[in-house]
């Protein structure tokens, strides 16, 4: 639209406000805040009851002395109120109250209700659902209270809950407000408006409505292109629905569902906004955003109708062409009042029907059973003795359980009971304790609709019936036989003594509302039951019905589902990956950092990078290494892919969709220390960037969405349009910054890491040279992969009880969690504290074995406490996690049981701080806390509490030592060792590896097989001719030995070890031909072998078994497995003199075996060793690492997995991969595409299987034809050459961890 347009627009907007007047609801004041009651003639004044005629109700105004000075009721209970008509609906903003002029009668707690008739009152409540309100201390004193959002009524209604004790109600009233002005419009369910709109684009659309019908149709909006949205009433919720031509089959699509219960006979008020990309709906106080489609932003309403589809009449209607049966007001089209035109008979409106300009307000009288207590008793009617039966009546209610109507049947001597049960309407007959007659009708009565109930009996016909549903009617012959003298009983039943006739109820009150009573067609009067003239009461709510959708809005989070009764309501958090009363608190770690420090290995995990955040969890995998915990974030291509030349393509775009959303990787990678990413480019005669000064012709997109473009390749520095080989001076041709522009017609590569994480992850690659003729390339974008957490290790050390950190006020007013972990060794201290004016959060160490969570949200104090049995001041870190919300308030404390405080029913939910924020203290400087502080976060964000160290007095940054508490991780005589933030598992003393040394080392032997690991070099006499020959080896002497295994085998005898020394000492490990283990010891050259055996047999069985063995001097401890230990006694001699050597496998020679031994020896080992130990020795971690000179290996050394179950059967007991036994090479530069994409589970799953296949097959026949001997350290690991890639000279090295291998396995680290 242009500007002078607009501007023509806005002064037809102004005439028009002019000439129609102003309507809304301000009226023509600015100020709305003048006193309404003491103008108001006597008879606006009503109320329940008066002590005397001086007491009555029109005294009942501020600083007023006539009369008794203020109103009294005769009785001061519950039942007790005061009513002032206002004479017209009324803008009312605030309400004061004083006691009863010189008296000791006044208010201290009351609710207000407000209605347009005088009937169906609407109790007020604050913003956080509270009903009840503050009154007076004494009789004097004026107390205002400012309504949170003013009230249109015309009559009020106060209603004392409590006053002074001493006594008794007095009351003094003054209303606050102004006039309120309006145009209304009255449809009967069968008019409608329809308005042909030319002026302005459609801004915003505002109305209020009320209504008794729970569907129809509000409003529908056409424009051009056939499209159309339609606001339709269905069940008490508004929806919006869009719809796209004519002839559509489909009813329109939901756009928005907001609101509940809004068939209730109240003003509700309805506002539609458009902005540039979406559509923002309102309904009362709650607003959604409504993403549209795109035809839709630039759309104008042609055509509205108001309260019903008014079209082409060729469109579907959303739903059934329901019209809207009820009162609109001020009903504008951005600043133009609409029904304002309709009244004036505007040419631009046409009225269908009988619409009026005032509304129409049905009467229908309902009732609230508020609690437990709650009832109605009513006496029976004459007609009754006649034999005919007729109740009906309409109820409301979220329970799914309750009574609705039970009668004594003295005739049978039986009772009668209406009620619910599992939300479905059922009569049961019962004489004697027993059922003779029961009946159902009806399913999902929960639903907090109205439901229509029927029970009709006559003669020898007995009926009920749900909604006049023919298919929820159940029919039964037994009739009801009744007397003038039974009463009837609606909700439940009286207390005992309070009750002239017995009232049995066995199943649940009844909580909900309910409305039109009939007795054989006669309506029950229930102004008259509220005044006592009729029937029996108590805890009711006459003429008014209560009811809360407390799901509406859901208090549930990130999806959980509310389900709710009439006092509560429930969140279903299944499969949302969150937990609590309201879904708040994710069950997700996140980071893998997080999952480490659990102890968790290397595997797929949900990472939820902001805890309670809005961001939703992401399966990642984590690689867990001995040094760092990456995160491993896949895209749909990570294998290196080939370009071939075509004439036809200028270049070459991919694009790469990664398995974590967008939110999800800005998160990890602003979270992590470090992120990278693997850029390669293979290239022959295909230039990349161009260089030194050409424009390149391959760039990459990286960095959060949508990314921007990036001319750097792996390697470099960001901006320098250079590789890695540039960056380094090592290109192949000094003339250019990449290997690849120098144009060879060879095969090359640039390829290296993006580490700045700002450009990362990288989005898009362009390829631009590929289209001449002998050009070929091939390129490959690794995973991203990020280690460290910053949020994780985020410390600082608090050394002064008067120190401590500030921050900006928390914010968590209907949820609030807080996490952090701490160590201290002191035994109390504030962790954490805000203050508000009256509301306060706080958790502290109250003392070395309590932490207590407390609040005030407005309800009084709350503590919430967690005892542990352990010091907590053990220096060791402890982890806390407290929650708040409107449920509930809970408090965690490492793994002990969690503590939970329920919130108070319809007490304050808001927490309303404005201080600041303290951390490891208070504002008093009192109560300090000493030690640290670490990851805390609220509401799921960090706070940098080691960047406010830096600057705070009395407080360090970091905080180190986490050996104590992490060193457990730890395994298999691994050591931890201590960093700056985090820690890692030293694996040198261990037989195991892997992030927490746990991950087992097992290989397969063949006969021919031995691995030696030199426990000592043989002494060269020439380098020192000085040294006596007896003392040469004595410091490998030992007098003890530490030793644990584990093996599989079928094998019997076996040799299992095999230790030697320089003075013919052995010691052997064996299984003996019985299948029992034996252990040899030859401690003294001149002496004969000891020999232990241990009664444990079946060894030889191809099965796991794992052996323990320790010696200190002459005793000797054997365990297997898990049977009982075996101790043993040497006698030759203790001391295990300069020890050379230790073997597995076959034995080649050795001088000082016996006969039997050395035959032994000869044969081998055939089977699987995992996790051999000797001492702090590990032969065959040191075999595979290679990072030993002292070991060496003879034979092909297969990689095993036998230690990984221990209950194989003994034909597949060993999982071997080879990596010795490769076939093949391939031309040495020439790339390997592969052609599968490692992002298919089930192409992985093939291929893992085939891989298995062959490698075992491979080891098979490496074991028996291998025909020389050579150490392990001298061979290749080799690949297969595909046949179609003789000259693609590289290979593809996909850090993929879908596709489960060997060398995921972390040996070589």
């Amino acid at each position: 639209m242009s500007v002078g347009s607009k501007g023509v627009a806005g002064i037809i907007a102004l005439i028009v406000r002019l000439l129609l007047g102003s309507c809304g609801t301000e009226g023509a004041e600015d100020v709305c805040d003048g006193p309404l009651v003491s103008s108001l003639p006597p008879s606006s004044f009503r109320s329940s009851s008066q002590l005397s005629g001086s007491h009555g109700p029109v005294f009942a105004k501020v600083n007023r002395r006539e009369g008794a000075g203020g109103w009294s009721p005769l009785v001061s209970d519950r039942y007790q109120w005061l009513e002032v008509d206002l004479e017209r609906r009324t803008q009312i903003t605030a309400v004061a109250t004083q006691g009863r002029y010189g008296s000791s009668d006044w208010l201290t707690v009351y609710q207000l209700m407000f209605s347009d008739t005088g009937h169906n009152w609407r109790q007020h409540r604050q913003e956080d659902s509270l009903g009840a309100f503050p009154g007076n201390s004494n009789a004097d004193t004026v107390v205002q209270y400012k309504l949170e959002q003013p009230v249109v009524a015309r009559y009020l209604r106060l209603i004392p809950l409590d006053w002074n004790p001493t006594g008794r109600i007095g009351l003094r009233l003054e209303i606050y407000g102004c006039r309120y002005t309006s145009d209304v419009a009255n449809f009967d369910g069968s008019s409608f408006l329809l308005f042909r709109l030319s002026w302005t684009a459609m801004e915003m659309i505002s109305l209020n409505f009320k209504t008794m019908k729970n569907s129809g149709t509000l409003l529908h909006a056409e424009g051009p292109g056939d499209h159309s949205l339609t606001l339709v009433l269905e069940k008490g919720r508004l929806l919006l629905y869009h719809q796209q031509g004519v002839s559509s089959s489909s009813g329109g699509r939901l756009l928005a569902a907001l609101g509940s219960l809004l068939d209730d006979q109240h003003w509700h008020h309805v506002k539609l906004e458009r902005f540039s990309t979406h559509l923002n709906l309102t309904v009362n106080k709650n607003t959604q955003q409504v993403h549209t489609p795109a035809e839709l932003n630039r759309w104008d309403i042609h055509q509205l109708s108001v309260g019903a589809v008014q079209g082409h009449g060729l469109q579907k209607p959303v739903l059934s062409n329901r019209n809207f049966h009820g009162c609109l007001e001020n009903l504008f089209y951005n600043d133009f009042s609409l029904i304002s035109l309709a009244k004036k008979n505007n040419h631009q409106v046409t009225a269908v029907g009988n619409v009026t300009f005032s509304c129409a307000e049905p009467v229908a009288v309902a009732m609230t059973f508020t609690d437990s207590q709650s009832f109605l008793q009513l006496p029976p009617l004459t007609p009754w003795s006649s034999g005919v039966v007729a109740v009906a009546l309409q109820f409301r209610t979220w329970n799914k359980a309750g009574l609705l109507l039970t009668f004594e049947l003295p005739q049978l001597e039986g009772t009668a009971w209406l009620y619910l049960s599992e939300a479905r309407l059922r009569l049961q007959i019962n004489k004697a304790d027993r059922a003779i007659l029961e009946l159902s009708a009806g399913s999902g009565l929960s639903d907090g609709q109205w439901h229509s109930v029927e029970m009709t009996s006559r003669h020898d016909c007995l009926s009920i019936s749900v909604d006049k549903d023919e298919g929820a009617t159940s029919h039964s012959s037994v009739p009801l036989s009744l007397t003038t003298d039974c009463q009837l009983f609606f909700g439940g039943c009286p207390a005992p003594q309070r009750s002239g006739q017995e009232c049995r109820n066995p199943f649940t009150v009844f909580q909900g509302c309910m409305r039109l009573l009939t007795l054989d067609d006669q309506t029950v009067d229930l102004i008259k039951v509220q005044q006592r003239l009729l029937g029996n009461y108590s805890h009711l709510q006459i003429d008014m019905c209560g009811i809360i959708d407390r799901c509406s809005p859901s208090h549930c989070e990130h999806g959980g589902r509310c389900t709710q009764s009439w006092s509560t309501f429930h969140c279903n958090c299944s499969s949302s990956g969150y937990s609590g009363a309201t879904c708040h608190s994710s069950t997700h770690e996140q980071s893998c950092e997080a999952y480490k420090h659990k102890g968790n290995t290397s595997g797929h995990y949900y990472i939820d990078v902001d805890g309670s955040g809005p961001v939703k969890p992401q399966l990642i995998y984590c690689n867990m290494t001995e040094d760092m915990a990456w995160m491993v974030i896949q895209h749909n291509n990570t294998e290196l892919t080939r370009v071939y030349s075509s004439p036809e393509l200028n270049h070459h775009s991919v694009y790469f969709d990664y398995d974590t959303e967008d939110e999800q990787l800005t998160a990890v990678i602003s979270q992590s220390e470090h992120c990278e990413q693997e850029l390669v480019y293979h290239c022959r005669k295909s230039r990349l960037l161009n260089t030194p000064e050409g424009a390149p012709f391959t760039w990459w997109v990286g960095g959060p969405h949508p990314g921007q473009v990036q001319s750097y390749w792996g390697g470099a520095q960001p901006g320098s349009r250079q590789c890695a080989c540039g960056l380094h001076d090592s290109c192949l041709d000094s003339n250019h910054f990449c290997n690849c522009d120098a144009d060879f017609n060879q095969w090359t590569n640039d390829s290296g890491l993006l580490t700045r994480k700002e450009s990362l992850p990288v989005r898009s690659l362009v390829l631009g040279d590929v289209q001449r003729p002998g050009s070929e390339a091939a390129y490959r974008v690794g995973p991203l992969r990020c280690h460290g957490d910053k949020n994780f290790w985020n410390a600082a050390f608090f050394d002064k009880e008067t120190s401590y950190l500030h921050f900006p006020t928390f914010h968590g007013e209907l949820n609030a969690d807080i996490s952090f972990l701490f160590k201290t060794t002191s035994s109390s201290g504030v962790f954490l504290e805000n203050l508000g004016i009256k509301d306060f959060i706080r958790i502290e160490l109250n003392s070395s074995t309590e932490v207590v969570f407390s609040f005030d949200v407005g309800n009084g104090p709350l503590e919430v406490r967690v005892e542990a049995n352990i010091p907590l001041n053990d220096d060791r870190w402890h982890s806390v996690r407290a929650e708040r919300n409107v449920k509930e308030a809970s408090l965690c404390v490492d793994e002990f049981p969690a503590t939970t405080q329920e919130a108070p029913a319809d007490g304050h939910i808001h927490l309303q701080l404005n201080s600041q924020l303290f951390i490891g203290g208070t504002a008093s400087r009192q109560k300090g806390f000493l030690g640290c502080i670490r990851a805390l976060q609220l509401n799921g964000v960090t706070l940098d509490v080691e960047e406010r160290a830096k600057i705070t007095p009395g407080v360090r940054p970091g905080c180190p030592g986490h050996c104590s508490s992490y060193g457990s991780l730890c395994q298999n005589h691994g050591r931890c060792v201590e960093k700056s933030n985090s820690f890692s598992c030293d694996c040198g003393q261990s037989a195991y590896t892997g992030a927490f040394c746990h991950q087992e080392v097992s290989v397969s032997f063949d006969p021919w097989m031995s691995i030696t690991y030199i426990l000592k070099e043989p002494y060269d006499l020439s380098s020192n001719s000085s040294v006596i020959p007896s003392s040469i080896y004595t410091d490998m002497s030992l007098r003890g030995e530490n030793i644990s295994l584990s093996f599989r085998t079928l094998q019997s005898p076996a040799l299992l070890l095999y230790v030697n020394s320089f003075f013919k000492e052995y010691l052997a490990l064996l299984i003996n031909r019985h299948d029992e283990l034996e252990m040899r010891y030859k401690l003294h050259s001149s002496r004969d072998v000891e020999v232990l055996a241990s009664r444990v047999t079946n060894l030889a069985d191809g099965r796991l078994h794992t052996v323990k063995i320790w010696r200190l001097a002459d005793t000797v401890s054997v365990q297997i497995d898990r049977n009982t230990r075996e101790d043993f006694n040497l006698t030759s001699d203790v001391e295990f003199n300069s020890i050379k050597s230790l073997i597995l496998g076959r034995v080649q020679k050795s001088d000082e075996l016996d006969t039997e031994l050395v035959g032994l020896a000869s044969l081998g080992f055939t089977g699987c060793l995992s996790a051999v130990r000797f001492n702090s020795f590990a032969p065959l971690k040191a075999a595979l690492l290679l990072t030993d000179s002292h070991v060496t290996v003879k034979g092909p050394l297969v990689l095993s997995s036998c230690g990984s179950s221990s209950a194989a059967k003994p034909s597949t007991a060993e999982t071997t991969h080879s990596l010795s036994d490769q076939p093949g090479s391939v031309d040495p530069g020439q790339p390997l595409v592969n052609a599968m994409r490692s992002d298919s589970a089930v192409i992985g799953g093939v291929i893992s299987v085939v891989i298995f296949v062959t490698v075992s097959a491979l080891a098979v026949m490496a074991r028996f034809a291998c025909t020389r001997k050579e150490t392990y350290r001298n061979q290749e690991v080799k690949a297969a050459q595909p046949e179609d890639a003789r000259e693609f000279p590289f290979s593809s090295q996909a850090d993929s961890p879908r596709v489960d291998s060997e060398s995921q396995k972390e040996y070589f680290i």
